[in-house]
């Protein structure tokens, strides 16, 4: 027993000394990233999936070693401050975290307006900042050289709802160009985008915009604009306004008996339609990022349904809901941040900016790949429609899982 006891001290000593980051006692130092995001305000919802996103990510990435640089290892901790959903705020806190926390290397904030409200600050400060939520095409025209996204920008997400109305109207013997669209979109830089998005896609097919609304401020109430739809019937409705804007959308046109053969809205996860609104949720087509069905793989995290069971077993509030693409998104820019780290093998905020540019790596959310003006070019947006409560990618048809139901009602 002595002789046996001995040999085991031995072994478990051997096996210490070639513990991960040569780290004799497994410990990892810290390494520090700031994120100013919505925990309050209109985008709290999306806020909060972001930053559980980022904390998953976190934890998958300490459990299989950490970040390895040199002979050292390190964990991330993020430093959160909420910017109350206020683009003058989130700026605000980008400086206190570069100026009084000492942060050099930022996550980015929730949506589009509150990105390119905090971009101009971390440029300043030549703060490398990936970010997983600012989809707006419009932040990657300023010449940006520190951002860096590791989403579809926005212009695409609904533009394959126009080509699908497309080929449903061909289907059943008629033109493309025959078919009418309704677009209803929130006043801000993402949701702009997406209408121009899908107004290039119509054109290029002819057909016709009859509705192009901008939803009201608070997004509680399109009630009007739905009215109009009634009256002059389109064949494509097309809602783009965040968690808020979605819920309305779904609510209301069920409240109104909204009959359109084909509908489409952005946020449908992320506000939780399907467990809201029941039924009348049923056939709406919604864009997203990701899904689980989709057979993307890393060695952290594992592939894309092994994501969501593993994320739903750490956040238990997710059980019986699909993971948002917001979420998904998040931990992917901290899985980037890693490899970025790594590969510059060094903390000096420069290498890893230059290292970021070089970024080329497949994850259980997908390609990434960024062009010189920081958008991720390695992956594309796929449509899933809420089938009797299940969310099932019918479009693009090389990732489609399930047939699509048309028409609606």
């Amino acid at each position: 027993m002595k002789k046996l006891s001995l040999l085991s001290v031995l072994v478990a000593a051997f096996s210490l000394s070639f513990s991960p980051a040569g780290f004799a006692d497994g410990h990892c130092e810290e390494l520090h990233l700031g994120s100013a995001i919505s925990l309050t305000g209109k985008y709290a919802t999306n806020g909060i999936h972001a930053k559980n996103g980022y904390e998953f990510a976190i934890q998958k990435i300490d459990e299989n070693g950490g970040v390895k640089i040199g002979d050292k290892c390190y964990n991330f901790k993020v430093t959160y401050y909420d910017d109350e959903s206020k683009g003058d705020r989130g700026a605000t806190l980008a400086e206190r975290l570069i100026n009084q926390d000492k942060v050099q290397y930022m996550l980015g904030p929730y949506s589009s307006g509150l990105t390119k409200a905090i971009a101009p600050v971390t440029e300043k400060y030549r703060i490398p900042m990936v970010e997983a939520e600012g989809a707006s095409r419009s932040l990657f025209n300023k010449g940006y050289k520190y951002l860096f996204a590791v989403l579809s920008t926005s212009e695409q997400y609904l533009a394959s709802a126009v080509t699908l109305a497309a080929e449903m109207a061909e289907k059943n013997g008629k033109s493309p160009s025959s078919v009418k669209v309704a677009i209803a979109v929130e006043n801000d830089p993402f949701s702009l985008d997406i209408r121009a998005g899908v107004s290039e896609d119509a054109a290029k097919y002819g057909m016709n915009i009859i509705i192009d609304e901008k939803l009201p401020r608070d997004l509680s109430d399109m009630s009007a604009i739905l009215t109009k739809v009634k009256l002059l019937k389109p064949d494509l409705l097309i809602v783009s306004g965040h968690s808020k804007g979605a819920a309305t959308a779904v609510r209301q046109i069920g409240e109104q008996n909204i009959k359109v053969p084909m509908i489409a809205l952005t946020h449908c996860e992320a506000a939780d339609v399907t467990g809201k609104f029941g039924d009348a949720a049923n056939d709406i087509l919604c864009s997203t990022q990701w899904a689980e069905t989709l057979s993307y793989e890393d060695p952290i995290f594992g592939t894309a349904a092994n994501y969501e069971q593993e994320f739903k077993a750490a956040f238990p509030e997710y059980k019986n809901k699909s993971v948002p693409y917001q979420t998904a998104q998040a931990s992917a820019a901290v899985y980037v941040f890693k490899d970025a780290f790594e590969r510059a093998g060094t903390l000096d905020k420069e290498a890893v900016r230059d290292a970021l540019t070089k970024t080329d790596m497949m994850t259980f959310y997908g390609g990434i790949r960024f062009a010189p003006e920081g958008n991720n070019i390695a992956k594309p947006m796929v449509l899933r429609q809420i089938q009797d409560g299940k969310y099932n990618v019918v479009a693009p048809s090389a990732f489609a899982s399930h047939q699509l139901n048309w028409p609606r009602n």
